[in-house]
């Protein structure tokens, strides 16, 4: 199994910054294993959706319309950790957002739900107007 944890949520004024972090711990085998990590949100009322996802070996990224230019994906593979920078934060960008890891070896970017076997707990983004 694989635990991921996400940190780095807060509340902060439209325009401001945040950076998250998705640290991932577990057996050795299931680590290697993923090839993609990516982030989700989900807003109080609608259904979770595809922010961000990064190739764990080739560093290719795909990134939602809404936050090109805005948000940067990135990982450190020593240290098993993702990164997600938030800068020009805007209220719509307030939710729970959360990591999720892709095991599928081999396979391209996925922007779907489904795709993603592990899931962290999710941490709070608020941004205040």
């Amino acid at each position: 199994q694989v635990q991921l944890v996400e940190s780095g949520g807060g509340l902060v004024q439209a325009g401001g910054s945040l950076r998250l972090s998705c640290a991932a711990s577990g057996r050795t085998a299931n680590i290697f294993n993923i090839h993609a990590m990516g982030w989700f949100r989900q807003a109080p009322g609608k259904e979770r959706e595809f922010v961000s996802v990064i190739n764990w070996h080739s560093g290719e990224t795909l990134y939602t319309d809404s936050v090109k230019g805005r948000f940067t994906i990135s990982r450190d593979n020593a240290e098993r950790t993702m990164y997600l920078q938030m800068n020009s934060l805007k209220p719509e960008d307030t939710a729970v957002y959360y990591c999720g890891a892709d095991d599928r070896l081999g396979r391209s970017l996925s922007s779907e739900l489904g795709e993603y076997t592990y899931w962290g707990q999710g941490t709070q983004v608020t941004v205040s107007s």
